[in-house]
């Protein structure tokens, strides 16, 4: 049995059965194993004592045999610059860096954002943006996570999807359950939700689950609560990192099921969805339009939650409205309660795919849930952004403009 290892340019084979260590040579036909320190345009001092020439983003250099292998000294080099290929598309100049000026990694652009922008200019999509319309994403330039390269085609990405993962108005084929029975049903969820401190994706896909399943499937009123916790307990698989155990949902729920009805419900559920979970939710569109929505701050931003978890938890305005117009509606409702001006910019414009007057009718739906959420008998949302840490925006005034009564007035 032999243990190999790389050091500098020896190999060394060791025997792990007569302890002896073997020395061999690692050189041959003038080629070395270059270790992996520097992955960057410029070359280390070991490296260029070594003898190695760098290796440029434009050409691949080959190194020459040396003939004379009994040389025992070896010059070391001057020093030497090192060639930068540019990434800006007008210019095929090199630029001459050396090695005292450090690294100019920060001002190289990605190759995918190169063959991006060519792709797009090749394909006649670059058009000049309005002066109006602000970039929302420049400041994540820097940042991979936010992937703005791609941030757009994902979101039309999500607008073209969205009409697979929505439900139209089902409770007809619900012959033991209604809306309000729905309602009741989400008001208790989002207390789970808090009471398990669960992300806000969780609830969305929650919610999805339940409608996209009672849609499919007739359910008697006793199993209604079992439909909840279960879709919970798959999307707390789905979204969360430490998701709560079978258990805590049977004892959140007074032990009125079992451990395994549970189980069997959330595979019937499964079955019925044929596991097709990743659908774009209002939550992915919001994070977006509230992203848009300039200047935006805490208050704003817990406005826009607080009105899209209303709409979601109505039985009309979550049937009627695909997610992204829920979204942008909440966005519209929550610049009109704050008197924001404009109510609708450009830059809102573009990246929602709404226009004002699209956006009005939803709007009116949410602000009228906002003005009669206080004296409603179901109160878990209203408790839950009427806490400090929400900013208490469940205790703003709703929007006048959006009222019927103030339309019919004229104040709008």
């Amino acid at each position: 049995m032999f243990l190999f290892f790389l050091k500098s340019n020896t190999f060394f084979i060791i025997s792990l059965f007569s302890g002896e260590v073997k020395q061999k040579n690692a050189i041959a036909d003038g080629r070395n194993r270059r270790v992996l320190q520097d992955i960057g345009n410029f070359v280390n001092e070991r490296a260029a004592a070594q003898g190695k020439k760098p290796i440029t983003e434009g050409a691949v250099v080959v190194a020459q045999a040396v003939k004379g292998a009994q040389r025992k000294q070896v010059d070391k080099p001057k020093p030497e610059n090192v060639i930068v290929i540019s990434s800006d598309e007008k210019s095929e100049k090199s630029k001459h860096v050396t090695k005292r000026q450090g690294s100019s990694r920060k001002d190289v652009k990605t190759l995918t954002s190169i063959l991006s922008a060519r792709s797009k200019a090749a394909c006649g999509l670059v058009n000049k943006l309005n002066d109006s319309i602000k970039n929302i994403d420049g400041a994540d330039a820097g940042n991979e996570l936010a992937v703005t390269e791609y941030v757009d085609d994902i979101y039309k990405f999500y607008k073209l999807t969205e009409d697979e993962g929505r439900v139209r108005d089902y409770m007809d084929l619900q012959p033991d359950i209604n809306a309000k029975m729905r309602s009741i049903l989400v008001d208790w969820l989002i207390e789970v939700h808090r009471k398990f401190e669960l992300m806000p994706e969780t609830l969305y896909l929650t919610m999805n689950i339940v409608d996209r399943f009672l849609s499919m499937k007739v359910v008697r009123r006793k199993e209604l609560q079992l439909v909840g916790i279960s879709a919970m307990l798959i999307a707390c698989k789905y979204e969360e990192i430490w998701a709560p155990e079978v258990n805590d949902f049977v004892f959140i729920s007074d032990n009125a099921y079992a451990r395994e009805h549970v189980l069997v419900m959330e595979k019937t559920i499964l079955d019925k969805l044929e596991w097709y979970l990743t659908v774009p939710t209002p939550y992915v569109f919001l994070v977006r339009f509230v992203k848009a929505s300039v200047p935006s701050d805490d208050k704003m931003e817990d406005l826009v939650f607080y009105l899209a978890e209303l709409g979601l938890m109505q039985y009309p305005s979550a049937v009627s409205y695909c997610p992204s117009m829920l979204a942008a509606a909440a966005v519209y409702a929550a610049r009109c309660t704050l008197g924001e001006s404009p109510l609708w910019s450009e830059t809102l414009k573009h990246h929602t795919g709404y226009s004002e007057e699209q956006l009005i009718e939803c709007a009116k739906l949410l602000v009228k849930f906002h003005s009669t959420a206080a004296e409603s008998k179901l109160k878990a949302l209203y408790r839950k952004f009427s806490s400090p840490d929400r900013n208490a925006v469940a205790l703003l005034a709703p929007a006048k403009c959006l009222l019927p009564i103030a339309i019919h007035d004229g104040e709008c």
